[in-house]
């Protein structure tokens, strides 16, 4: 018996990573702008933030996408009245005719591809070494201790992201500059119950939360409800509650509203000393050496 061997088409391909970011901007940031003959996209992971796109001026909030085209100049701007942002941008080469679907448009991602962008992201973090929050810095450099296959699976996560979004485009009706697109996932109630949870723990960071709390709020068991955190973000409600607090306490340590006495009282730690070394735990140093840096990036004393 003969067998014939299918080559499998490649409808689109990354075919060089360029940079691999993860910002996190302080209010008053500016970064000057850059044009480059490959594409780059960049993802609004938490807060605000503007951005030109040649002629055109964006106001992205979380959860919004935007892909610049090769030769587009394009500028970042945190404005004083803006939630300071998180940020991912990965800078990338790909011939594929399809990309052009993505061009000039400002995307929503549905929660199917938000996950493939946050698989892509924890690929990179373990494919490269830091700094990945240097706006300077493009060169990427290899972790020597990288899990087998992390590079290609970040490469395979990201040319599902964009297909997924290309598919999205080509059927949906664009509704160009700010086109949404439809998330065509059902969200079932395992996913309902959780997006509840978490905004509830956003709205009550400076509360003594427990499991016991949660599940009672929720009318939920213990066991139920760890298994639908471990299911969908692969850790425990309360070490997801604790991480929400570390992020939210970055970001009002970078709006630089408040000193961190009243920033360790606002998220409900008992003392400043113990906030202290909850956040060097999680940043690898102090909140007062981590604002030293945010004054730094933004060229204050």
């Amino acid at each position: 018996m003969e067998f014939v061997r299918t080559a499998l088409a490649e409808s689109l391909k990354v075919d060089q990573l360029i940079s691999f970011h993860y910002f996190e901007y302080a209010n008053g940031f500016v970064f000057d702008g850059e044009q480059h003959d490959f594409w780059e996209l960049l993802y609004v992971d938490k807060g605000s933030v503007e951005v030109r796109a040649d002629d055109r001026t964006y106001e992205l909030k979380q959860g919004h996408m935007i892909f610049h085209k090769p030769d587009e100049f394009h500028t970042v701007r945190v404005q004083p009245h803006h939630k300071p942002p998180n940020l991912v941008v990965i800078s990338f080469e790909c011939a594929s005719p399809g990309m052009n679907a993505l061009q000039d448009l400002v995307l929503t991602l549905s929660d199917a591809d938000r996950h493939w962008l946050s698989l892509a992201v924890q690929e990179g973090f373990r494919a490269f070494a830091p700094p990945f929050d240097d706006p300077s810095e493009h060169r990427l450099i290899r972790n020597p201790e990288a899990p087998f296959g992390s590079e290609q699976l970040m490469r395979s996560y990201l040319e599902i992201l964009l297909i997924s979004l290309v598919r999205a485009c080509q059927t949906a009706e664009a509704d160009k500059p700010s086109a949404k697109l439809t998330n065509v996932y059902k969200t079932n109630f395992e996913q309902e119950l959780s997006d509840r949870i978490v905004d509830y723990l956003r709205r009550n960071l400076s509360e003594p939360l427990s499991l016991e709390v949660l599940c009672k709020q929720f009318h939920v068991g213990k066991s139920r409800l760890k298994q639908i955190f471990h299911d969908r973000f692969r850790c425990g409600i309360m070490e997801y509650y604790r991480t929400l607090k570390f992020e939210e306490a970055k970001t009002l340590i970078r709006e630089q509203k408040y000193n961190l006495t009243e920033i360790s009282a606002r998220l409900g730690y008992s003392s400043i000393h113990y906030f202290s070394r909850e956040f060097k735990k999680n940043a690898g140093m102090s909140p007062s050496e981590y604002a030293k840096t945010v004054k730094m990036k933004t060229g204050m004393t």
